[in-house]
């Protein structure tokens, strides 16, 4: 589709929004767009062949740049699972959604939050959800009382790929869940039983518009990666080698996915999005290490560069441009208004952090509608205004082979210095104080619910 055409098509789909959610196609007389939203687990900040990682294997992943948009300056709202999750579901900070931390015993996401899939189901999609959850235990936290039609897959942060035991801490307890009755599939591999129901489902769908959440648990540990993809990296030292096996057992499951879509015929009808929640790992679990920031400093756990940008990649052929990148700051809170605009969806009446990008998506010249992006988790919090990028209370870290220690206080140009190694809080005390007052507000601001 030229770009006149797109530009022509994207206009119709904001103007006729309303129309389309009751079932009236607007544009070129499409059907109703279809979504997948795949997530991946503490996959690191350039641990995609696409973004430069030379090492792995991800054809599939690669494959669905090439019919594209490639995101290079793209943040999640937390270095841990659940804020990042729960923001990218709400489209709202997770200072002001409510679940600031990771989801646990009786925490989860508020039960008044309205997430992607309520929105969804509104519209006439049917949704579903196989993979991990994470946003919360209780029945009324459950997947399918928040918005989706079906669940399968593991309520906490992790668990064996084979036993379906959460794998963490605490006495042993099973967590394999298909809707809301807990259920046994021993001895077989996690990601083949999501992928299986995700084939199923899309097969079950082919004629209806659907929303498919497939947050994945790789390549998050226990690594458990399957024979044929530890064979790819037998030539690498470890810990890398035991993660890039899991990226590319990813992967490859991503791409059966993106095989059952086109078997379908419903490649150009569908939008197919796929991002990571947070950086890599270096807890013990993960052998303390394997994944890669590139040129970033920090990791999972970290609001440096490494903790909170992240690969993001959309796809939907003859709508959007293919084989681009943009550079512009973008934020996964920014795909529920986004898709609102896409699948003429009706927006929450409530405040929303994310913007639509449907622009930016199509123009590498667009602006992007971020001026200010913010961060807290526990005692450590980040503001980035344009290049500047103040972070406050963050640990010592690794850049390259590079020990560099924790500040209380660091300011970085992210345009002169990405991987923040020169501190620049003392030299431009102007710039600290403005980006201070700009948390302060925020901290204010995202009280109002």
């Amino acid at each position: 589709m030229e770009a006149w055409s797109r530009r022509m098509f994207l206009t119709a789909l904001g103007a006729g929004a309303a129309h389309w959610a009751l079932g009236a196609v607007p544009g070129e007389g499409r059907r109703r767009p279809n979504v997948i939203l795949m997530l991946s687990d503490d996959q690191g900040s350039v641990d995609v062949g696409c973004y430069g990682a030379s090492d792995l294997h991800t054809p599939h992943l690669d494959a669905l740049a090439a019919r594209g948009v490639r995101f290079t300056q793209f943040y999640v709202a937390s270095t841990i699972c659940s804020p990042s999750r729960g923001a990218l579901l709400t489209g709202r900070y997770p200072q002001r959604n409510g679940l600031a931390t990771n989801a646990g015993g009786g925490a989860g996401l508020p039960v008044g939050e309205v997430t992607l899939a309520d929105a969804f189901k509104d519209a006439g999609y049917r949704t579903a959800v196989f993979g991990k959850w994470h946003l919360g235990m209780s029945d009324e936290m459950s997947p399918t009382k928040r918005g989706f039609d079906e669940f399968f897959g593991h309520k906490e942060g992790c668990i064996d790929n084979y036993s379906h035991f959460f794998y963490w801490h605490g006495p042993n307890r099973h967590d394999l869940w298909r809707n809301n009755e807990r259920v046994r599939e021993d001895g077989e591999f996690f990601p083949d039983l999501m992928t299986r129901e995700a084939l199923r489902f899309l097969e079950e769908q082919r004629d209806e518009p659907f929303f498919l959440y497939l947050p994945y648990n790789l390549p998050h540990y226990p690594m458990q990666a399957e024979p044929e993809f530890d064979a790819l990296y037998e030539d690498v030292d470890q810990p890398r080698r035991r993660y890039a096996a899991f990226v590319s057992n990813l992967d490859d499951r991503v791409g059966r996915v993106l095989d059952k879509v086109d078997e379908l015929g419903l490649r150009d009808d569908t939008i197919i999005i796929f991002l990571s929640d947070n950086g890599h790992s270096l807890e013990e679990r993960a052998f303390f290490g394997g994944g890669n920031a590139g040129p970033y400093r920090g990791h999972k756990f970290t609001l440096w560069e490494g903790g909170v940008r992240m690969p993001c990649i959309v796809s939907w052929p003859g709508a959007i441009p293919q084989g681009e990148v943009r550079d512009q700051t973008a934020t996964a809170m920014d795909w529920f208004p986004t898709l609102a605009r896409y699948c003429g969806l009706v927006l929450p009446d409530r405040v929303l952090d994310g913007r639509d990008i449907a622009d930016v998506i199509e123009s590498g010249e667009a602006p992007s509608p971020h001026e200010v992006v913010h961060w807290m988790v526990h005692d450590q919090w980040a503001v980035k205004k344009g290049p500047w990028k103040l972070v406050c209370n963050v640990p010592e870290t690794r850049l390259a082979d590079t020990k560099l220690p924790g500040e209380s206080l660091f300011l970085a140009n992210l345009e002169d210095d990405p991987g923040e190694s020169t501190n620049l809080a003392a030299t431009r005390p102007e710039i600290v104080a403005e980006l201070t007052a700009l948390h302060e507000q925020w901290l204010l601001d995202t009280q109002q619910r």
